[in-house]
């Protein structure tokens, strides 16, 4: 069977491109805007506060690691600092090229790694709007062990540094991402592969997107009703069978495309389209461009 979450890591091509140390001291506070960008953060030594949008604030202690997917309001500060206070919002640069959050000369009540990590798929948007708008990973061996590699890569000055640290890095997005199976998890796509039914059928439509499937089909094989089923796959997954079943054909089209795997006519019949013609109108109809405008559009930008 079909691996849906794997096949959304695969087209995600996530990557850690840039991250800093940074450490907090006093009663400080870092809003930010990060206009949808994914924001990573790994808790290396002591404790912080991260107040996210729509989330409870949360105590990030050492060995944690948190990735908002498209973030956009959040804040981290000192864990004793109050909800409502604005904090100490200078930061400096150190000598030693750490970010320092607060007192500069204070004595640092936590040690982070933080920063943007790439999503590398032409459709991003939508494969991340498919994940949690926050992810929270602690206590787990496996992150335990890459958290204190990447505590001693921060600390060491040994050759290759950087690139030992980015693919570390790499490895935790996607530790990340995998865990958040076995999380409560918002509406989503991580959600629909919790329920035990939805996840069948979500395997099936991910095995052969080709088929044409039904409502009707799907809902047979879930074991429910028609109605029943459509309500509970919208309510888990946030958009009804069909749009997520185009929505998914699309991504794997915009990949072909831009991989040059096929032609219209060899893409078409992949996803379930029985003519280039069919595949052409519904992918300008959900893109806003043709299928080859699009792939020379994103050739020309760059985005491979």
């Amino acid at each position: 069977m079909s691996d849906p979450l794997a096949e959304v890591v695969a087209l995600l091509q996530p990557g850690a491109s840039r991250s800093k140390l940074a450490t907090g001291a006093g009663r400080w506070r870092v809003n930010r805007s990060d206009n949808g960008q994914p924001f990573y953060s790994v808790i290396l030594e002591g404790c912080c506060r991260l107040a996210a949008e729509g989330h409870e604030p949360i105590i990030l202690r050492a060995g944690d690691f948190v990735l908002i997917p498209s973030a956009t309001n959040f804040s981290m500060s000192s864990a004793t600092l109050a909800l409502q206070e604005r904090g100490d919002t200078r930061h400096t640069v150190l000598p030693n090229g750490e970010v320092r959050n607060g007192d500069p000369d204070g004595v640092p009540d936590v040690r982070s790694l933080v920063g943007h990590c790439t999503f590398r798929s032409p459709d991003a948007a939508l494969l991340a709007s498919l994940l949690p708008r926050l992810i929270h990973v602690r206590g787990e061996t496996r992150f335990t062990t890459l958290v204190q590699l990447v505590r001693e890569e921060t600390r060491a000055q040994r050759p290759a540094r950087d690139v030992i640290l980015e693919r570390l890095l790499e490895v935790l997005l996607i530790e990340a991402l995998r865990s958040i199976a076995e999380m409560g998890t918002p509406r989503g796509l991580v959600r629909g592969l919790a329920d035990e039914r939805l996840g069948i059928v979500l395997r099936q439509m991910h095995e052969n997107p080709s088929r044409q499937w039904t409502v009707t089909e799907l809902a047979k094989s879930a074991g429910l009703s028609r109605s029943a089923f459509f309500e509970r796959f919208s309510r888990a997954v946030g958009v009804s069978p069909m749009e997520y079943l185009i929505s998914w054909r699309m991504a794997l089209a915009k990949n072909m495309l831009l991989n040059n795997e096929g032609g219209m006519k060899e893409i078409a019949e992949r996803i379930g389209y029985g003519s280039a013609s069919a595949f052409s109108i519904a992918f300008t109809r959900s893109v806003g461009l043709p299928p080859t405008r699009y792939a020379r559009s994103q050739q020309l930008s760059g985005i491979q």
